[in-house]
């Protein structure tokens, strides 16, 4: 059983929605725009939650930081303009966020506003006292976008639970301070996120809401 907290932080691609088809698709695009074909699925998802920087700098070695500022730039156009129509909510989260007390908002790589503008689509931001993005501060497994919120809530650390997909969700919440709660159904690596020593595990959004 999964103790009540005064602040809920929750990670949005892997934990919330099902977005990776979406995020996926663009990556791929704006790849071959830059010369780079062929990449698994599977692949692309493992760099799901973390900077896209990331998977820039292994695939494309020889880039500059302003080539790959630049592709992200192109990444975020094409992904805006997908309309996130192949992303989908996860069973049993709108349940969930309904059954939940406290206070909630979101610890997420996407900016702010992204992060507010899909939520509000998908029916969700209705569910949330605050959204958090990654604005011009470093994202995960830095743990800024969590300190945003606690900040904001006036809330402490340990008051906090941080639930997510993946090790830098983990990593995130350990830096700060706060509680974390690993979920299964994502796209992270399980025994990346159990090096963080999760303070709980959940296989379905039922039994966070319980």
């Amino acid at each position: 059983m999964i103790p009540a907290f005064k602040v809920y932080l929750f990670d949005v691609d892997g934990t919330l929605l099902d977005s990776a088809s979406d995020i996926c698709g663009a990556v791929r695009d704006a790849l071959a725009e830059a010369g780079v074909t062929g990449l698994e699925e599977d692949y692309l998802r493992s760099f799901v939650g973390f900077h896209l920087f990331d998977l820039f700098e292994e695939v494309l070695p020889g880039h500059t930081r302003q080539q790959n500022e630049e592709l992200l730039a192109r990444y975020r156009q094409i992904y805006l303009g997908r309309g996130h129509t192949t992303t989908r909510i996860y069973d049993g989260v709108p349940r969930m966020l309904g059954a939940l007390g406290g206070l909630k908002s979101t610890a997420t790589t996407k900016s702010s506003e992204t992060a507010r503008a899909i939520l509000t689509q998908f029916g969700l931001v209705s569910h949330f006292d605050h959204v958090q993005g990654t604005d011009g501060f470093p994202c995960k497994p830095e743990p800024d976008v969590i300190f945003k919120s606690l900040e904001l809530f006036g809330a402490r650390p340990e008051e906090c639970l941080l639930i997510g997909d993946a090790a830098p969700d983990m990593e995130a919440g350990r830096r700060a301070g706060v509680k974390t709660c690993a979920v299964t159904w994502g796209y992270g690596d399980k025994d990346a996120m159990r090096a963080h020593q999760p303070d709980f595990w959940v296989s379905s959004p039922a039994e966070l809401g319980a």
